[in-house]
């Protein structure tokens, strides 16, 4: 329990006296205390609510009560009002009014926070490799179908085999590039690769670019022990991701939280049932999740939500409507704490019902009805307890936070960074040698040493006095002078494919103009040596 939060003098029987000592968060108070036991804090949660009907407020005073009991927090900011945790909160009257009404002292407080951000403007840069992130969810992200996702997971495995490292954005465009150039060997092994779908990926991944993700692949990657720290004070770190430019792509926000959640599930050790979580996860707007979401991402999903809490791990979903939650996954949250829903239309009055009906009853509350007369600031509360049993829910009054009530400004944000026990650790990124340079590397070693038949073509070219030297300029700037299997220029590229259409009759009359445009036989002479040594050195490509 938050230092804020200490009991008042001479509580009831029914208030827990001092929730440091049965391992407890203090919510808020409905006829008694209600508190989020610990040991059962990893069992995952769900708060949902209306906008502005306090849901920010609830993830910070449980994310000051899970500092305080020494877990570590993560939590995804999306309007900025979460900084505020980093900063003293003000003894407001209204606030120690709520609190004194409690039973509770409000004494304002700060916690240890590190920032975090995608983009690396408003805290410590996030980086993930393209490895890490996998096929699945780079499909995802790139809104690939089957026959894309095939050619992606193809790069992958060659890149495997090769021994290539697929770092960033430009290790994934080299190694298209390259499945491109030999599909024809790789389609023996690994079926038909189109080099119109390999473009087509190509293309999204140049719309993935244009939205930012460009920085966030690459290195240094995250070290995910920087998210499990506690303070010299023994408080656990509330890292806060600054997500308010990050949710304007939301394609990339989800995939970047389900992404990190994945490597918490694979990398963390199995813990059991802890006395208290390693780390807890606040997932915002968390409908973005499941919007869209092919069949197998979606096992996944359910499969990472079950699993991760025997990791330490306890997932608290934060969304408007209940109904944004699959019933698979919402059937895992035991958790629950629900702000005001409003029932104007048939759609929210079945998502009140729906809410309503994933409590267990009180007998002396009308559920349905309470959801939509709340006022800001209460909530209907259920936790788990005892043996692990829902408790019977309640109306609650959530209690006011230790820290502020909104978002810190940029010069308190700037002063949290610069204090930060991870300064300097990611801010700086490495540019490692990956599959980008081994490719060029491997071009320019097959340009310097051509085939030995290309090498007499050369020699050819030297020794052919003029007209050989003129041919041998054109070869270059049309590229047919390219060893094969080496990159051609985009104007090469492009000149190819054209003169590949053009006949022999073309062909002969371009012979015959520019001939003339030099003028004599000589002019003949060179004009026929150029689209002759030109157009059929292309067209033997």
């Amino acid at each position: 329990m938050a230092k804020s939060a200490k009991s008042g003098p001479a509580p009831a029987p029914a208030m827990v006296d001092d929730p440091a000592k049965t391992n407890s968060i203090i919510v808020g108070k409905s006829t008694k205390y209600e508190v989020l036991d610990l040991h059962f804090a990893n069992r995952h949660g769900l708060v949902a609510g209306a906008t502005g009907t306090g849901k920010t407020v609830t993830l910070q005073v449980l994310a000051e009560g899970l500092s305080e009991a020494g877990v570590s927090v993560f939590a995804a900011d999306i309007k900025g009002d979460l900084s505020g945790i980093a900063a003293t909160g003000e003894m407001k009257d209204a606030l120690v009014a709520r609190a004194k009404g409690m039973g509770l002292e409000y004494q304002p407080d700060q916690y240890p926070v590190i920032f975090w951000d995608v983009f690396g403007e408003q805290g410590h840069p996030i980086r993930a490799t393209i490895s890490e992130m996998g096929p699945l969810l780079l499909s995802r992200l790139l809104q690939l179908n089957d026959t894309q996702e095939g050619v992606l997971n193809i790069a992958f495995r060659v890149a495997d085999e090769q021994g290539l490292a697929l770092l960033d954005m430009k290790d994934l465009r080299a190694i298209l590039g390259f499945v491109a150039d030999h599909a024809s060997e790789l389609q023996k092994e690994y079926g038909n690769v189109s080099s119109a779908t390999v473009g087509t990926v190509q293309r999204q991944l140049l719309v993935l670019e244009n939205q930012g993700a460009k920085s966030f692949f690459g290195e240094p990657a995250l070290d995910l022990a920087d998210f499990l720290r506690t303070d010299r004070d023994g408080r656990g770190i509330v890292n806060v991701l600054a997500a308010d430019k990050l949710i304007e792509n939301p394609r990339l926000y989800a995939t970047f939280l389900l992404w990190l959640l994945s490597e918490l599930f694979e990398k963390l050790p199995e813990v059991g049932d802890p006395e208290k979580p390693k780390l807890v996860f606040f997932f915002d707007e968390a409908h973005l999740l499941f919007n869209d979401t092919p069949k197998p991402l979606m096992e996944k999903i359910e499969q990472v939500v079950r699993l991760v809490r025997s990791k330490g791990v306890g997932v608290y979903l934060v969304t408007q409507n209940p109904l944004d939650v699959p019933e698979t996954v919402l059937a895992q949250l035991s958790n629950r704490v629900q702000h005001a829903l409003r029932a104007f239309t048939p759609r929210d009055q079945k998502s009140v019902r729906a809410a309503a009906d994933t409590f267990r009853p009180n007998k002396d509350l009308d559920t349905a009805k309470v959801i939509t007369e709340l006022g800001k600031g209460e909530a209907l509360v259920s936790f788990l307890e005892g043996n692990g049993v829902p408790s019977v829910v309640e109306r609650t009054m959530i209690r006011p936070p230790s820290a502020r009530i909104g978002p810190v400004t940029p010069a308190e944000r700037k002063a949290v960074i610069d204090k930060s026990p991870i300064k300097g650790k990611y801010d700086t990124a490495v540019d490692s040698e990956s599959a980008y340079e081994i490719l060029q590397k491997r071009m320019h070693n097959t340009a310097a040493t051509p085939a030995p038949g290309q090498q007499g073509q050369a020699e050819q070219g030297r020794s052919g006095g003029l007209l050989g030297q003129i041919g041998g300029v054109i070869g270059t700037i049309f590229g047919t002078n390219v060893p094969r299997g080496a990159r051609l220029s985009t104007g090469q590229r492009m000149t190819r494919e054209v003169t590949r259409s053009v006949s022999n009759r073309v062909a002969g009359q371009i012979a015959a103009d520019l001939g003339k445009s030099i003028g004599g036989s000589m002019g003949g002479t060179i004009g026929r040596a150029i689209v002759r040594g030109t157009l059929g050195g292309i067209l033997r490509r």
